[in-house]
């Protein structure tokens, strides 16, 4: 089995789709967000169901940021309808960072909530199973703050470094984990790194997240929120087999700048369009971006960012019907 995302996406004779789709699947189960981070169990069949209804190419697991900051010890707020956020930021200097190498992530709660949710998938589900991990930087953003990591990397560069190397060992072992339970799609979250200019990128985040994917041995992308067309060719160099781009980004319009055996993925917007809009609108604009995007035959359908979970179910069966059957 190739484990180049490109041959994924080229062994069936029809368009690909896979929407970012995890927190919807609560409305399945009449849970919370809250409740499906701590139990794999209750993951596993939220997001199975879930799947069993929309029938895309592949399932993601849900997607939290929190969870390598938590295992490393950072505070965390757990909402029961909304994503986990890290409450406090306490690394400022290079010394800072001492109290948290003492300290094994791979042995937190979380971590094997997300490594065993994963194998439960595997065991539910006949399609490939996604997972997410932190960047490097953005690790280190939550350890710093994400703004004054920005401001760090100019004023205090060695501090941003430190702490961009420390994150890269916790990210790479939290990784391995995910892949030895079976992951067949591991997706690096860098979200923080949008504020960089493409040297700086390069430098604090890019090199990092290359040296991550060289440890793993599964199919590999690269997600950064926001507008990030001024990245896109350090994004490339990560060595990533696909790139994750927001709604914000043209797609048409960076494809000939994408390395051909890189996959280009997304990006239906997944908050005026998913959320607010009606299947209608969902069927425009994945028609709209099928069209534009045609001829190009690196490009995986998907939304530009994950779902929020209140999406309308209806609209996802939209985006995956439309997508599955474009040009037939």
């Amino acid at each position: 089995m190739s484990l180049r995302l490109i041959d994924w996406l080229r062994e069936v004779d029809r368009p690909r789709v896979v929407p970012l789709a995890g927190f919807p699947g609560v409305q399945l189960t009449d849970s919370t967000i809250k409740q499906n981070m701590f139990n794999a169990e209750l993951q596993a069949r939220s997001i199975y169901k879930l799947m069993e209804r929309v029938r895309p190419d592949a399932a993601f697991t849900m997607m939290d940021l929190s969870v390598e900051a938590g295992a490393l010890g950072l505070p965390v707020r757990f909402p029961l309808d909304e994503s986990a956020t890290v409450e406090m930021h306490p690394v400022k200097t290079v010394a800072d960072l001492d109290q948290y190498k003492v300290v094994d992530p791979m042995y937190d709660g979380r971590v094997w909530v997300f490594v065993e949710t994963v194998r439960l998938l595997k065991k539910l589900l006949d399609m490939p199973i996604g997972v997410y991990v932190s960047g490097p930087f953005t690790l280190a953003g939550l350890m710093m703050g994400a703004n004054d990591i920005a401001l760090a990397a100019i004023d205090i560069p060695e501090v941003v470094q430190a702490a961009v190397n420390f994150c890269e060992h916790v990210v790479i072992e939290y990784a391995k984990q995910l892949q030895r339970a079976g992951a067949d799609f591991i997706c690096v979250l860098d979200p923080t790194a949008m504020m960089l200019s493409p040297s700086m990128y390069w430098e604090f985040a890019g090199k990092s997240v290359r040296n991550v994917f060289r440890h793993l041995d599964t199919r590999t992308i690269l997600h950064v929120c926001g507008s990030t067309s001024h990245l896109i060719e350090k994004m490339c160099d990560t060595g990533t087999h696909g790139l994750s781009l927001d709604s914000l980004v043209d797609l048409p319009a960076i494809a000939p700048r994408v390395k051909k055996d890189v996959v280009i993925i997304g990006n239906v917007d997944p908050v005026t369009v998913m959320l607010q809009g009606k299947p209608r609108d969902v069927r425009r604009a994945t028609s709209e971006l099928m069209e534009a995007m045609r001829g190009h035959d690196n490009f995986l359908m998907s939304t530009g960012c994950d779902l929020p979970p209140e999406t309308p179910l209806e609209n996802i069966e939209e985006l995956v019907r439309t997508a599955q059957g474009f040009g037939q």
